[in-house]
């Protein structure tokens, strides 16, 4: 049997850490860049009670400035991670801008929202402020990407989305 794989775009701003997340999450896997479209590739594999599941992450990987140039990296795309640093302000402010992004480009995919460098002093979006993912009906994480925390939940409320499995969990 072919292992379930699904194209997750991993965006926001520069900076907030979506290559640090994505290569953590990887344990160690090469990502493959598509100059092409600016985006590094890199397989994430999920243990799961049902198997194996692979996550191809596309990271914009700092091409964010490019904007109108990323429609192309949403081609495809069967679930988005919406990530922001949460000691920049500017970075959470962006989410409904990547969320347009979004909707323009996929018809109602799986997404879940990241808040990045939790582990960070000088946080500059109170958790109290954050309103994005409940505005859109979306699971919401904090991490660490740098030091590991808390990577594998936000793959597996997608997986459970993805695959409509809501007793899919992450094997022992």
């Amino acid at each position: 049997m072919d292992t379930p794989t699904f194209k997750i775009a991993v965006i926001g701003n520069g900076g907030a850490g979506k290559t640090t997340f994505v290569k953590q999450a990887a344990a160690g896997a090469e990502g493959t860049y598509l100059t092409n479209l600016g985006a590094l590739v890199t397989p994430v594999h999920l243990s799961t009670n049902m198997g194996e599941l692979v996550f191809n992450c596309w990271d914009t990987a700092g091409q964010e400035k490019f904007g109108g140039l990323r429609d192309g990296f949403y081609v495809q795309t069967m679930g988005v991670i919406y990530m922001f640093d949460v000691t920049s302000l500017a970075s959470y402010q962006a989410l409904p801008e990547w969320h347009e992004d979004v909707e323009r480009n996929t018809e109602d995919v799986p997404a879940v929202v990241i808040g990045n460098k939790a582990d960070a002093q000088g946080r500059a979006v109170p958790a109290d402020e954050l309103t994005f993912h409940l505005d859109h009906e979306l699971p919401y994480y904090e991490l660490s990407a740098q030091d590991g925390t808390n990577l594998a939940e936000p793959f597996l409320s997608l997986a459970q989305k993805l695959t409509g499995r809501s007793d899919l969990a992450l094997a022992p």
